[in-house]
């Protein structure tokens, strides 16, 4: 090797390591308290979670130990070949895997179940790396755009076919390290605007407006379509003056068609909406024509974009979204109240929070956990525990740690010179920002329950080594920039 250890023990970040060892060790605490029963203290035991645990962790501090031993350029050289492998592993698996509460995501060897699609998320995040290294990311190139597109779909696609949507859906992820290296932040606008149309357009869907014809679901998304392709020319468009045809003449039309209905003629007023969404798309398109402004072409393209995305949200929550799914949707938007079914989960996860106080019940004296008022509390809901016997103080401490983590990772990642590992350094910084701002949120009732790990803390071997991989091998990789 081109280094020696002791160079390599200077380079390693040390304050990530520590953090992340604490919040291992916080992690086992955590599971301890949420498997302990009552009159069991023999938490040591591998008959028990917080005995199984500790042989998953060994086995994550020497992987750590190992990739922080190994050269780290063969991250850079075998990129494409532990993605083709890790895709070849996820394809196989609903064929290998059996029925584990509908998903068909663990392959078990005896006794030990792994699953693929926890270390997936490394592979996709090096081949997303090792790809932008050598390409600059620009979305209006598609032999760019379509392949990095393909590499964060394809892992999605296959791990959706294993009944594991929740797991799916972390790969949304990486579009947060898409924007840092040159993604358009309208992609994002996008997003986040469809995401309100979803919430808008299902929560009030059958509520009605003062005239009851028209659905207030719909004439709020349909108005908001309008509002925001205003908001979009007067970011992009020089031309100013279009902003406000839009506000007053679209704006005022949509007004005076919803208090004509009121007080004069009830009638659906999103019939009209339609007429006004075609008319602003025709403006749009004619702005763009006549003063050769592609700009304007493309607002008329996310109009009709989210037009379409309305009511093919309505049709996936109807048809595509299985029953259980839409229950916990519909618990989350406060459609309904279903504290025995679907929201029994989140109720009881914000019950054993709540019990905490300030300073919490106690290590092992959290009467929620203990008496087992929550499903998952070893696993998805970890959180509530950490929340019932540290109390506000230990839980404000642990996402403490989380940030600074995340903060640290953010530090690292912008101080490479090599393109290669600042992707990497993001795509691994984005995974742990996701599965905290999801995993919390859920257990909080503030994002709907998809069943993700939070990282280190969540019991099971293929979260924790997961997540140990992709963290020291960016730690590797950064360990190299003054090794060299």
């Amino acid at each position: 090797m081109a280094y020696t250890n002791d160079s390599l023990i200077k380079s390693v970040d040390w304050v990530t390591i520590v953090i992340y060892l604490a919040l291992v060790a916080l992690g086992w605490v955590s599971i301890c308290g949420a498997c302990y029963d009552y009159g069991e203290m023999n938490l040591f035991g591998f008959d028990t979670n917080s005995g199984k645990q500790l042989i998953w962790i060994g086995g994550a501090f020497f992987l750590g130990f190992i990739i922080l031993m190994l050269e780290d350029k063969i991250y850079d050289w075998f990129a494409y070949i532990f993605y083709a492998l890790m895709m070849v592993l996820l394809f196989v698996t609903p064929f290998l895997a059996e029925d584990t509460k509908g998903s068909y995501s663990w392959l078990k060897f005896g006794s030990v179940s792994i699953q693929p699609a926890e270390f997936a998320k490394f592979a996709t995040a090096l081949v997303l790396a090792k790809f932008l290294s050598t390409h600059e990311f620009v979305m209006g190139r598609l032999k760019v755009s379509a392949p990095v597109f393909m590499l964060i779909f394809l892992p999605m696609l296959l791990i959706i076919r294993q009944q594991e949507t929740g797991s799916a859906l972390v790969y949304l992820a990486f579009f947060l390290m898409l924007y840092r290296e040159g993604m358009p932040g309208s992609i994002l606008f996008a997003g986040i605007s469809a995401v309100i149309y979803f919430v808008v357009g299902i929560r009030f869907g059958h509520d009605l407006m003062p005239d009851e014809f028209t659905p207030i679901g719909e004439f709020a998304v349909l108005t908001l379509i309008t509002i925001l392709s205003a908001l979009l020319v007067n970011a992009y468009c020089e031309r100013k003056n279009a902003v406000w045809e839009i506000v007053l003449y679209h704006g005022g039309s949509i007004l005076l068609a919803l208090l004509f209905s009121i007080f004069v003629i009830p009638f659906n007023v999103v019939y009209f909406l339609y007429a006004e969404s075609l008319g602003l798309v025709v403006y749009l398109i004619c702005l763009s024509v006549r003063e050769r402004v592609m700009t304007y072409f493309y607002v008329a393209l996310f109009a009709i974009g989210s037009v379409g995305f309305l009511y093919s949200a309505d049709y996936v929550f109807e048809e595509v979204l299985q029953p259980h799914q839409r229950s916990r949707i519909e618990v989350l938007l406060g459609m309904k109240e279903d504290l025995a079914g679907a929201g029994y989960n989140v109720n009881q996860s914000k019950i054993a929070i709540g019990s905490g106080g300030l300073l919490g019940k106690g290590f092992l004296n959290g009467t929620q956990t203990k008496l087992k008022y929550v499903p998952e509390q070893d696993t998805d809901f970890i959180f509530c525990t950490v929340g019932e016997e540290q109390g506000f103080l230990g839980a404000a401490i642990v996402l403490f740690l989380f940030m600074t983590l995340i903060l640290r990772l953010i530090a690292l990642a912008e101080r490479q010179s090599s393109r290669f590992v600042r992707v990497y350094g993001y795509c691994v910084l984005s995974i742990f920002f996701f599965h905290l701002f999801i995993n919390i949120g859920m257990v909080l009732g503030l994002t709907p329950v998809i069943g993700i790990p939070l990282p280190f803390f969540s019991y099971g071997g293929s979260s924790l080594w997961g997540f140990t991989i992709l963290l020291f091998v960016f730690l590797r990789m950064d360990a190299s920039r003054t090794i060299r």
